[in-house]
């Protein structure tokens, strides 16, 4: 199981009902309340960002906030630390390139 359940910083992760959210495009599933993050690795997802330069993934490093490897694209509002922000139903995922911008369309 790739859950997260207990964070050794956050604690207990307090999870609400199944709700449906997107990444890339796709449905998937999580708990209302959890880290977007801890959705995301529930579903297998491990990349959530690509370098600029050398286009290398990062996903979930330190999981408090204090880095930028976990930040994507939320509802269209980029560098949104996945790690720390509550999943909500209906919320719009993104993969984000670079730490600034987006990939160019």
């Amino acid at each position: 199981m790739l859950r997260i359940e207990n964070h050794p910083i956050l604690g207990e992760i307090q999870k609400g009902r199944l709700v449906r959210f997107t990444f890339d495009g796709k449905e998937l599933t999580g708990y209302e309340g959890e880290p977007i993050a801890a959705a995301l690795k529930a579903a297998g997802v491990m990349v959530h960002r690509y370098t600029t330069k050398r286009h290398e993934p990062r996903g979930v490093f330190c999981a408090i906030g204090r880095c930028t490897d976990c930040v994507m694209c939320v509802n269209g509002k980029i560098n949104v630390r996945t790690c720390v922000t509550p999943l909500e139903e209906g919320m719009d995922v993104r993969t984000q390139y670079g730490v600034s911008r987006q990939k160019p369309e």
